[in-house]
């Protein structure tokens, strides 16, 4: 039986996509990572953002954390610098900040059709590496398209309102465990990792989920043949 990882996260958040590369690490080394089943959930960092805001990401940033310009130019050279850490060319210039409600509704229609995580990498790639207004529906048409999916199935969900109940739904759900920020794993229902952990955080996470619900079970026999040596000495 296969452990259900759930994460939650948002396209527009920058540690979302590096959490994503640290993860993946993880798990192509983790050796039962046949048995996991990666589910995608949605999350807003800013749902009251207007479809399109008439700025820069600095400015939006500048404005929404009432930050210096300077200092919040500040922040992206950082988050870059460990995005290139990961194999990700961030370039924060080109960002199109804008409301990423119908993108996520593009994931549920995606997940649908077993793409959800190929559509969130060809997302949050286009969102931070390629300057993609996630928020225009041509974008999201020409991304499913590539993905493989039917152009007027996307047309007809996303200029209605399709899978809006579900992305509520995900968000609602993040709230009632305490999400308050992305990206956010839940391993199994019983772990909850917050943040792009260092990849080796989610290698122990994810050898100690498995180990907890697949316990080893010990065999003795009806007699004392069963020799073994420990620190004092065999018997």
């Amino acid at each position: 039986m296969s452990m259900k990882i759930e994460i939650w996260s948002d396209i527009a958040c920058p540690w979302c996509f590096i959490g994503k590369r640290r993860f993946e690490k993880a798990l192509e080394k983790f050796e039962h990572k046949d048995q996991i089943d990666v589910q995608w959930r949605s999350y807003q960092l800013d749902p009251s953002l207007p479809a399109h805001y008439d700025g820069t990401e600095t400015e939006y940033l500048s404005q929404m954390k009432g930050m210096p310009q300077d200092q919040v130019r500040q922040m992206f050279a950082h988050v870059t610098e460990q995005a290139e850490g990961e194999g990700l060319a961030y370039d924060f210039d080109k960002i199109v900040v804008a409301n990423s409600f119908t993108a996520h509704r593009f994931l549920h229609l995606a997940k649908a059709h077993d793409l959800d995580a190929q559509a969130k990498e060809a997302l949050l790639s286009g969102h931070f590496e390629h300057g993609e207004d996630i928020g225009d529906v041509e974008y999201l048409v020409r991304t499913g398209v590539v993905l493989g999916l039917d152009e007027a199935e996307i047309r007809e969900a996303l200029e209605g309102d399709r899978y809006t109940e579900d992305v509520q739904a995900d968000i609602a759900e993040a709230r009632a465990l305490g999400v308050t920020g992305v990206p956010f794993f839940v391993l199994d229902r019983k772990y909850g990792i917050s943040g792009a952990q260092p990849t080796e955080s989610f290698s122990q996470a994810l050898a100690q989920a498995w180990a907890e619900r697949n316990p080893l079970t010990m065999l003795s026999g009806n007699n004392d043949d069963g020799a073994t040596c420990g620190p004092d000495g065999c018997n």
